[in-house]
């Protein structure tokens, strides 16, 4: 049996977006994000199949006859958010899970001040819901705010 590996820290969180250019207008007007790079369009089909058959893209990316564009931003210090916009297969879903179901997610940002930065994201587009103040237990006098962006992604901000 191989040996544990070591794992450093989190490289990136991925974001599957509609419009990746409206998706990096966004996240750089919003949070301040910076543009690493872009890449793409990259297509299966102008790509030759593998000794097994299969795509490039089933093989590297686990999806079949995929087209994709992908950028990355930095959003904080220690987080870079890659956006990917994919344009096929045409099977694709395009309902965002919520919280509860298989694959709902979220990415917690810690702030100054949940408030005034669900104030800012709210001008800015966001979906904000109600603040979770908490007054007892082990996080008394925190408060937690959860948003999401025009696309549905989910963001708590945290204090």
């Amino acid at each position: 049996m191989a040996a544990r590996p070591r794992f450093l820290a989190v490289d990136h969180v991925s974001r599957t977006v509609p419009d990746i250019q409206a998706a990096i207008a966004f996240y750089t007007d919003a949070f301040g994000a910076s543009v690493l790079f872009q890449i793409g369009p990259i297509d299966a089909a102008d790509i030759p199949a593998g000794s097994d058959g299969k795509d490039w893209m089933e093989t590297h990316v686990g999806v079949q006859g995929a087209k994709l564009t992908l950028a990355m931003l930095q959003l904080a210090p220690n987080l870079k958010v890659q956006l990917v916009q994919y344009d096929k297969p045409s099977d694709r879903n395009q309902v965002m899970p919520r919280n509860c179901d298989l694959g709902g997610h979220h990415v917690a940002l810690l702030v100054e001040d949940v408030e005034a930065a669900a104030s800012w994201l709210a001008q800015k587009g966001c979906k904000v819901l109600e603040t979770i103040a908490m007054d007892a237990g082990p996080l008394a006098g925190k408060k937690n705010i959860y948003v999401a962006d025009p696309w549905g992604h989910q963001f708590e901000l945290v204090d």
